[in-house]
């Protein structure tokens, strides 16, 4: 397990090296200058060489790739170009909303995704079995800002059993605020019990919630099947008819701990995907998360503001991989032999 695990980390640290290079040269290539954009349009020659100096663009490429790199691992991150504060500020601001969005989403996917995918195995060919298939496959292909406009106007608009933006009603601000420990709100709003805004949070993350966890459940519910039908042909599934369990244990109780393995990889790329995938739901629900940061630093060609939110999203999803590798290496003991 010791070899596994350094082996995994070795890969994970490669990864990130290779992206904060790729980062680095993208923003070198990035039409324009950091040091105007920083200063002003109508800075100084003065100003414009202070500007330069700050952000070491007078030197070489190697030092700046090492430096940038250096600064990457303590802690500093950088400026940003448009609100002037530490970018490692900014994302600390806005990243623990985007995690609360997408985690409360792959709950959702999982615990939606793995049971459909055993039903659909259990009644393979059968009605079941068709019903979650196209389901899935609609889950998967249908597009994500359409869905959200859809369960807006449905669900928040004419029904009105849902907010249809923000993360929680700001007016609780003045009658019940929130102390925050991990700046995470509903995390935060149980801890200190602070039921109004836990209740109002919860009923706005419903439906970008919904939208963000549409494809990932999708394809959990196909991957699942499939991995539960390879699973039960093989030889100790055999012996466990023989010996006279009926197919749902069989399926729940002998098949679905192998047959998780590829379904625990496929969550990590399903992550980082919602990640991603979520900046644009943000953007429809007007959720104030990492989606609007990074359309903000685009719009203002903010590239220490853009370089910090794609090194984090990479990074999280480095540490995704890495944690489901070892999650992997104790449900199923033969991938540490990979």
């Amino acid at each position: 397990m010791t070899r596994y695990l350094a082996r995994r980390l070795g890969q994970a640290l490669l990864v990130v090296a290779g992206v904060v290079t790729l980062t680095f040269v993208i923003m070198r290539l990035v039409p324009g200058d950091p040091a105007v954009a920083y200063a002003g349009p109508k800075a100084t020659p003065e100003q414009l060489a202070a500007a330069r100096e700050q952000f070491g663009l007078e030197r070489p490429l190697h030092v700046q790739l090492w430096n940038y790199a250096r600064d990457l691992v303590t802690g500093d991150w950088g400026v940003s170009l448009r609100t002037r504060r530490p970018v490692m500020e900014d994302l600390a601001n806005a990243f623990p909303a985007t995690l609360e969005l997408v985690g409360a989403a792959l709950v959702v996917a999982i615990l939606v995704g793995v049971p459909v995918g055993v039903l659909a195995a259990r009644h393979k060919r059968r009605l079941p079995d068709l019903s979650v298939r196209l389901g899935s496959m609609l889950a998967v292909s249908v597009p994500v800002f359409w869905l959200a406009l859809t369960l807006q106007l449905v669900f928040a608009t004419h029904l009105g059993w849902f907010p249809v933006a923000g993360e929680y009603d700001t007016t609780l601000d003045t009658t019940s605020p929130l102390t925050l420990w991990t700046n995470i709100t509903i995390v935060d709003a149980l801890i200190t019990g602070n039921w109004p805004i836990f209740t109002s949070t919860a009923e706005h993350l419903v439906l970008p919630a919904l939208v963000v966890a549409a494809y990932p459940a999708g394809v959990i519910a196909q991957l699942t099947r499939a991995a539960l039908i390879e699973e039960s042909g093989q030889d100790h599934v055999r012996l466990e008819r023989a010996m006279g369990f009926g197919e749902t244990a069989i399926l729940t109780r002998f098949a679905l701990r192998p047959a998780l393995n590829p379904v625990l990889s496929l969550i990590a790329l399903v992550f980082a995907y919602s990640l991603v995938n979520g900046f644009l739901v943000e953007a429809v629900f007007n959720w104030p998360g990492l989606g609007r940061y990074a359309f903000n630093a685009i719009t203002s060609a903010d590239t220490p503001g853009i370089a910090g939110v794609t090194v984090l999203v990479a990074v999280v999803y480095v540490l995704a991989n890495l944690v489901v590798d070892l999650l992997q290496g104790v449900v199923d003991p033969r991938a540490r032999a990979r």
